[in-house]
């Protein structure tokens, strides 16, 4: 579940911001100005990005002034009040001192605040980021200031709208995804309205950082992937060659966003570059059965039966579904919403069998629950477990009907033959997830009574008892 959102105050503004792990580094991630925090969480890709650095730090991040969920009270956008946004949020969320981490405009932020608060400043890392907006006579690459401004015009026109040619640059590896051109269309919507967005953009315009980088004395680092189409690798060889003692570092690829592509790419080098050692390499992972289960219509069952008499059903619920899981050797990771994301080893045979005795024993309560099934590498978080596989059971389980145990093509490919029938439900897009998949309904066939004839009889073999046989005749 995406972190909770807070507020911190800063000079008559209220600014949110979240916190996200809670390692021993705190880590502020200043994205550039395009941000609603929580709608960040929507794009999966951007979820494991956030998630990994927050496996190694504790990750803050907050919505600029005037943007997302900040108040929108911004007549003018300036470097210094950012930096100052920048320090109340740090205040709030109780860090003293931090890693400053970039992207795009968010450098001039950061340069700002490494060269004036070293005290506040422990390390200062800019991927693709930027020392100087507009060309000038000794910084001759960028666009010129009227180039930028026709920009800035063409940008909001199209504010808000799926734009793929946008994301063609930003993106190219993923510029068919649909779910990212609309999930970045909504990010600009939630984030700015056209008017909000053309005060900030023009007001970048013509910014310069230039002269704070010799002042910068904290340990920095500077990554670019020379082949992106949005930010040329030229700034970053500027920031590297102006900043005493960077340590630059060019990646492969052609994605402009840090998310998107080799991502474990950048995460490694932060990592090791704050704590000494990577462990990107050695993450563990496992091929699990990943299941969701969801009650269907929640809300307006609470509304219907009141809060207790609501409490005591869910509270059975729980007991039905976690007897369930441990009767079919399931893991219960957590609790998500009214529902349960659990993982089982090994053939996803005993997860099938599971979810139809949920369905059913939730049923006679007088609850309809939906599940949603996918087989596939995980990542193992602690306790907790993430990776696409785990994204892509929660979006299959959004898709089932009251009462389905609704199933990806990964899953029917692997029992196919068994004691299982399923109804093809074709093919589908699931938000976030490039293609299109195939989905299955299980059906109700191979219901788990075999099982729990076998457990009764393994229950009298153990307590000395012998189950009649066909040879063994009246005595």
């Amino acid at each position: 579940m995406a972190p909770v959102t807070r507020y911190a105050r800063s000079e008559g503004a209220s600014i949110a911001y979240q916190v996200i792990g809670d390692g021993p580094l705190d880590l502020l991630f200043l994205t550039g100005w395009i941000t609603q925090i929580e709608h960040l969480w929507e794009a999966p890709a951007n979820r494991r990005f956030l998630e990994r650095l927050a496996d190694f730090g504790r990750l803050i991040v907050f919505d600029s002034r005037g943007t997302g969920l900040s108040d929108r009270v911004l007549d003018a956008y300036t470097l210094e009040q950012e930096a100052t946004d920048a320090l109340a949020v740090l205040d709030a969320a109780g860090s003293e001192r931090a890693a400053l981490i970039s992207y795009s405009v968010g450098g001039l932020v950061a340069a700002l605040l490494a060269a004036e608060q070293p005290q506040r400043v422990g390390a200062l890392i800019m991927y693709a980021s930027v020392a100087r907006t507009s060309w000038a006579p000794d910084y001759d690459f960028p666009l010129r200031v009227e180039e930028r401004e026709a920009l800035t015009e063409r940008t909001i026109e199209a504010w808000g709208e799926p734009n793929g040619e946008a994301m063609a640059l930003f993106a190219p590896s993923m510029a068919d995804d649909p779910s990212l051109v609309e999930w970045f269309a909504r990010l600009q919507r939630l984030a700015a309205s056209p008017s909000e967005a053309r005060t900030i953009f023009r007001a970048m315009v013509d910014l310069d950082v230039r002269h704070v980088l010799p002042r910068i004395r904290v340990p920095t680092l500077i990554m670019h992937r020379p082949d992106e189409h949005v930010w040329d690798v030229r700034h970053s060889r500027y920031l590297a060659a102006h900043i005493r003692g960077a340590r630059y570092v060019e990646l492969e690829g052609e994605d402009s966003f840090p998310f998107v592509g080799d991502s474990d790419a950048i995460i490694e080098e932060i990592e090791e570059f704050l704590t000494g050692g990577r462990r990107g390499g050695e993450l563990a992972r496992a091929l699990l059965t990943v299941m969701f289960t969801d009650i269907v219509d929640a809300t307006a069952r609470a509304a219907a039966l009141g809060d207790g008499r609501w409490r005591d059903l869910l509270a059975r619920h729980d007991e039905v579904v976690r007897k369930e899981l441990a009767r079919f050797g399931g893991r219960e990771v957590k609790t998500v919403g009214d529902g349960f994301l659990a993982t089982f080893d090994g053939p996803p045979t005993r997860a099938l069998r599971c979810a139809l005795a949920i369905t059913a024993a939730t049923r006679e309560l007088g609850v309809e629950v939906r599940v949603g099934m996918h087989t596939g590498e995980c990542e193992l978080i602690g306790e907790d477990v993430g990776g696409m596989a785990v994204h892509i059971a929660s979006r299959v389980g959004a898709l089932a009907a009251p009462g389905e145990v609704l199933v990806s093509g990964t899953v029917f490919g692997t029992v196919v033959g068994g004691p299982f029938t399923f109804d093809d439900r074709g093919f589908h897009e699931l938000k976030g997830v490039p293609g299109r998949w195939p989905l299955f309904a299980l059906g109700a066939r191979g219901e788990p009574d075999a099982e729990r004839r076998e457990s009764v009889a393994d229950q009298l073999r153990a307590a000395g008892s012998h189950a009649p046989t066909a040879t063994s005749g009246r005595h």
